[in-house]
C-alpha cells in the first residue's frame, strides 16, 4: 500500500514513458512537467493508497502533471462531504483539458447521488468564473451528470450566458455538451438551437459534433447539416 505523496511520486515515476510524455505533451496545453505515465496506470496507482492517508497526500500541492491526475482519482475515492472540501483546491490545479475531463469523470459517479445540493454549492460558481478551465469543470460535470429532462432548459440558459466567453476550452466545451443533450432529447436541443444567440463558431462546432457522432443517424445528420450557419 502506498501511504505517504512520496511514496505516490516514486510509483509513479516507476510507470513513466518517455514516448508517450512526448505525445501527451504535444495534446495537452500544460505548463506543468510530464513523465509520461498512462492514465489507466494512474488510476491504477491510486486504488493502492492507503484511504485514511488520502487526506494527508492531498495536502501537498501537486507540481506534475500526473500528480495533479493522481489528485483527483484520489478525491474521487472520498466521501461527498469530504470530496467538497477538496473539490476548489483540484479546480485550482486544473490547467488543461484532460486534468479537467479525466476528474470531472472521476467524480461523476459521487455527483449524481447530489446532484440537487452539488448544483447549487458548485455550478454556478464554476460557470461564472474568469478562468477557462474552471468554466470547462462545470461545463464537463453539466455533460456528465445533468443532461436529463429536469435540468435541460437550466443548461440551455447557463449555455446561453456564456456565449460571449471566446476561449477555446469553453467553446469547445459548450459544443460537446449540446452534442450530448441532442443526442439524448433531440426536439428539446434543436428548439434552443434554432433560437440560440450563440456565435457562428461555437454553434457550428456543435453542430459539427453532432453529425460526428454515432448514434445521430444519417438522416438527422443531414437535417443537421442543412442549420449551420
Amino acid at each position: 500500500m502506498i501511504s505517504s505523496f512520496k511514496e505516490l511520486k516514486t510509483a509513479l515515476a516507476g510507470l513513466a514513458e518517455d514516448e508517450y510524455r512526448e505525445f501527451v505533451m504535444k495534446i495537452c496545453p500544460s505548463e506543468r512537467p510530464f513523465l509520461g505515465v498512462r492514465v489507466p496506470l494512474i488510476r491504477d496507482v491510486c486504488k493502492k493508497v492507503s484511504k485514511e492517508k488520502i487526506p494527508e497526500i492531498l495536502a501537498v500541492e501537486p507540481v506534475g502533471y500526473e500528480e495533479v491526475l493522481a489528485r483527483g482519482f484520489l478525491i474521487a475515492r472520498l466521501s461527498y462531504d469530504e470530496m467538497l472540501k477538496w473539490f476548489d483546491s483540484q479546480v485550482d490545479a486544473i490547467d488543461d483539458w484532460s486534468t479537467c475531463d479525466t476528474f470531472c469523470s472521476a467524480i461523476s459517479k459521487i455527483i449524481k447521488k447530489h446532484r440537487t445540493e452539488f448544483f447549487e454549492a458548485k455550478i454556478d460558481e464554476l460557470l461564472d468564473d474568469k478562468r477557462e478551465f474552471a468554466v470547462r469543470v462545470g461545463l464537463v460535470l453539466l455533460k456528465a451528470c445533468y443532461v436529463e429532462p429536469d435540468y435541460l432548459h437550466v443548461i440551455f440558459d447557463r449555455i446561453e450566458k456564456l456565449g460571449a466567453r471566446k476561449e477555446y476550452y469553453i467553446r469547445m466545451g459548450i459544443a460537446w455538451l449540446l452534442c450530448d443533450c441532442f443526442i439524448k432529447y433531440p426536439t428539446a436541443t434543436t428548439g434552443y438551437l434554432v433560437s440560440c444567440k450563440l456565435p457562428d463558431w461555437t454553434y457550428n462546432k456543435a453542430l459539427s459534433k453532432i453529425c460526428d457522432s454515432y448514434r445521430v443517424d444519417d438522416e438527422t445528420k443531414a437535417l443537421v447539416r442543412k442549420m449551420r450557419r
